[in-house]
């Protein structure tokens, strides 16, 4: 009776490591408006627990030359989106477990290619999705950090 005890304690922990691991790629419920009202306006709000928080920190410091663009915002605003990222920015398995991807894109870390390795790159370009980066162009939930395999739809 007692090894079934055991097991059955040793499971709810994993399922819970599980859950926490999981936890990283959704977005976190209190998200700041000024995140979606900025970042969303040019591309998805990606959940901050998609890079690592060094990542973060580069991409919020060089907001002027944000991939191409002027992103800047005022510094309060900096500031605020800032601390939020570094709060949320990906603590779990897989972001522990690798250096800040190249150039900070979520695209370029390991756990991504991992993930879409099947993917040929001819499938990027089609018009319905565009990049690799267009997340919400297979995945419905991407935006609340929702990336279930069994729910990806590819666009003709």
């Amino acid at each position: 009776m007692r090894s079934i005890h055991i097991l059955i304690a040793a499971c709810a922990v994993l399922a819970s490591a599980a859950q926490a691991d999981d936890h990283g790629r959704r977005m976190p419920t209190q998200v700041p408006k000024a995140y979606v009202q900025e970042c969303a306006s040019c591309h998805m709000a990606y959940p901050p627990g998609l890079l690592p928080a060094a990542s973060w920190q580069r991409l919020m410091g060089g907001l002027n030359q944000h991939y191409g663009s002027d992103a800047s915002l005022d510094a309060a605003t900096v500031q605020q989106l800032s601390t939020w990222l570094q709060t949320h920015a990906g603590t779990y398995k897989r972001a522990r477990a690798e250096e800040p991807p190249p150039e900070d894109r979520i695209t370029r870390t390991r756990w991504f290619a991992r993930k879409h390795e099947d993917i040929a790159p001819a499938v990027y370009k089609r018009a319905a999705i565009q990049s690799a980066a267009h997340c919400m162009a297979c995945h419905a939930g991407a935006e609340r950090g929702d990336f279930d395999d069994d729910k990806v739809r590819i666009p003709k």
